[in-house]
């Protein structure tokens, strides 16, 4: 695999596709925070931190009294986060899944499409229930049913794309739908599943939503044909699938899932 770190790669257009997501799901996000009570003064672990725009918005969140660590392994997803020079957050160069995060050491844990790219995601959830205080919260956004992205009406070409970001996901030992175990991975590790909700949309063209698969696809397509799922011609067709719709075609989104967990007093 290119790039060594992820499967998506770390590049700065990745980079940059990651801080559109992030931009367009701020709001589900910070949804999630007040639903779990972060809050001044708390220290939450931002598992899985990227290049830093979740981490940027805990550390305002928690503010010059809190703490945010962030857990990242890619060095360049790493020196972007550096660079925000946030004086409130803690960075830690480790694979979640290599060692765990300390004991007791944190009110609450983010974590977004994270598990979905592990092979071994029951571990982390065990890593994260161990580092939160009794009375810790920890929120997960994982996909629920990544299949359920789909065309209105269907494009042969996109549920091809579909099925071969679903198979090059579970090639390299990662399961799109992680939010389905996710619940027996919280009770194994000792928390307790307060809420759960599902997130999922129709969009038009025009919906702000809509940059988030193009701008996915856009990238992706050419990464699928790094690894050698399909050539570079057939790439060069679903980088610019979208481009090629009637203005009346909607989009089903992948199916994610907010998990809110607590660990008991």
């Amino acid at each position: 695999m290119s790039d060594g770190d992820y499967l998506l790669g770390t590049r700065d257009d990745e980079i940059e596709r990651l801080g559109l997501q992030h931009r367009l799901w701020r709001d589900q996000m910070l949804r999630g925070f007040e639903a779990a009570g972060f809050g001044a003064g708390q220290t939450i672990l931002d598992v899985g931190a990227g290049p830093g725009f979740a981490t940027a918005d805990l550390a305002e969140r928690v503010g010059p009294d809190g703490k945010v660590i962030a857990i990242e392994r890619s060095p360049h997803f790493l020196a972007a986060l550096a660079a925000r020079g946030l004086p409130n957050v803690e960075v830690r160069e480790a694979d979640v899944l290599a060692r765990d995060f300390g004991e007791a050491i944190a009110d609450g844990a983010w974590t977004r499409w994270v598990l979905a790219f592990l092979p071994d995601p029951a571990t982390a959830v065990a890593h994260i229930a161990r580092a939160l205080k009794p009375g810790g919260v920890a929120v997960f956004h994982e996909y629920l049913d990544y299949a359920a992205w789909r065309l209105l009406p269907p494009s042969a070409e996109q549920l091809r794309y579909r099925e071969l970001v679903i198979q090059s996901w579970r090639d390299s030992g990662g399961e799109p739908d992680a939010a389905e175990a996710l619940p027996a991975h919280l009770a194994a590790a000792g928390l307790e599943l307060v809420s759960a909700r599902p997130m999922v949309e129709i969009i038009a063209p025009t919906d702000r939503l809509w940059q988030w698969p193009a701008s996915f696809i856009a990238i992706n397509a050419g990464r699928l044909h790094e690894l050698g799922y399909c050539s570079a011609d057939e790439a060069e067709r679903f980088a610019t699938m979208l481009d090629r719709l009637d203005p009346s075609t909607r989009m089903l989104t992948p199916l994610v899932a907010e998990v809110i967990a607590m660990k008991p007093v």
